[in-house]
């Protein structure tokens, strides 16, 4: 085989493999939950606070040097901190907070925009807590591939992150 037909198969290997990683999904969800003996509210009230947060934020666990700049008001819509930590930089944003859940738009500059959660339901004398996170990966293919290994990387965190809820907010 001459170095041209090695090239042109190379080529159209790659070609197939970039094509093929779009029939990944775009959109990825991830979403741990625990009961926790607190009040909605309690949880509510904690997710929506820009200190309520950083008591039980998961990300000053893995990260001890993780940098966190408050700012906006206190608590509720707009209110939100930017972070620096060895795993990048972005910034989170309360987008809505109803009685039963706090909405959060992150920013990761170039890694993108998902959408975080943190709902808490009263059920049987405890609270239901979920966190959950929502990311669109448009059309890179590397994020597509990435996008499969998602649940793995962010939901132990997710874990930890409820299990500080449940440590503050009982």
């Amino acid at each position: 085989m001459n170095f041209k037909k090695i090239a042109a198969y190379t080529a159209c290997g790659v070609a197939a493999l970039a094509v093929a990683t779009l029939a990944l999904p775009r959109h990825v969800s991830i979403e741990r939950s625990a009961m926790i003996e607190a009040t909605p509210e309690a949880v509510i009230d904690l997710a929506a606070s820009n200190t309520g947060y950083q008591t039980f934020n998961p990300y000053k666990d893995l990260d001890p040097n993780l940098q966190v700049q408050m700012f906006g008001p206190a608590t509720g819509v707009g209110s939100g901190f930017s972070f620096e930590s060895k795993d990048g930089a972005g910034q989170q944003t309360v987008a809505s907070v109803t009685e039963e859940q706090v909405v959060f738009d992150l920013d990761l500059g170039p890694l993108g925009q998902p959408t975080q959660a943190i709902s808490a339901v009263a059920v049987d004398g405890a609270t239901e807590v979920t966190w959950s996170m929502d990311m669109d990966l448009g059309m890179n293919p590397v994020f597509r591939v990435m996008g499969l290994f998602m649940d793995g990387m962010i939901g132990p965190n997710f874990e930890l992150g409820l299990a500080n809820i449940a440590d503050v907010a009982a």
